[in-house]
C-alpha cells in the first residue's frame, strides 16, 4: 500500500513534530506527579513517518517506548543530556522496541531516500503524553547545547 492509503486506513493526522499519528489509547486512571499535577497513567499512538517527513528534535518529560510494526527501518537520533549523540535502529532485523528516556532530545528518520518509503510504529508514554510536556527545538537552541552535532541538527529541525 502507498503512504496515503495507510494514512487513510489508520485515520492518521499530521503531527507537530513531523509524520502522521492517531492516539489509540489513553488510560482513564490518573496519577499525581511529583510537582502536584495530575496526569493520565499512560497513552499510546500509531505513528507513520516517511523518508521526507521525519520526526523533528523534541523532548518529553516522560519516558517514551517505540514499537516497530511495518515498513522500512527507522533510526531514532538521541541527543543525551551529557552531550553525547546516539543512533538506535528500529526494524525487523534490528530493535523491535526501544525506550527513549525522559529528558532526552530525540527525533527519527526513515532509513531510505525514496520519498515513497515509510515506517509505521507505535509510541507509548507513561505518564500519558500531554502537549504541555512536549518541547520542539530550533537549530539555534541545539547548536548552543550540542555544537559538535550540527549535521544531524540541520536534518532534524524545522528552521
Amino acid at each position: 500500500m502507498h503512504i496515503n492509503d495507510w494514512i487513510n486506513r489508520l485515520h492518521l493526522e499530521p503531527h507537530p513534530e513531523g509524520g502522521y499519528f492517531k492516539q489509540t489509547y489513553k488510560s482513564l486512571e490518573t496519577t499525581q506527579l511529583s510537582d502536584g499535577r495530575l496526569r493520565f497513567l499512560s497513552s499510546s499512538i500509531l505513528f507513520l513517518l516517511t523518508s521526507s517527513n521525519p520526526s523533528h528534535f523534541h523532548r518529553l518529560k516522560s519516558d517514551e517506548i517505540w514499537y516497530y510494526h511495518h515498513g522500512h527501518p527507522l533510526t531514532i537520533h538521541l541527543l543525551h543530556p551529557n552531550g553525547t549523540y546516539q543512533q538506535v535502529i528500529l526494524g525487523l532485523d534490528h530493535h523491535l522496541q526501544y525506550k527513549v528516556p525522559k529528558g532526552t532530545i530525540f527525533g527519527s528518520t526513515v532509513n531510505s531516500t525514496n520519498p515513497d518509503d515509510f515506517a509505521i510504529v507505535s509510541c507509548s508514554v507513561t505518564p500519558a503524553f500531554e502537549y504541555a510536556d512536549f518541547e520542539l527545538f530550533t537549530k539555534e537552541q541545539l547548536y548552543a547545547l550540542y555544537p559538535n552535532h550540527a549535521e544531524i541538527i540541520n536534518t532534524l529541525t524545522y528552521d
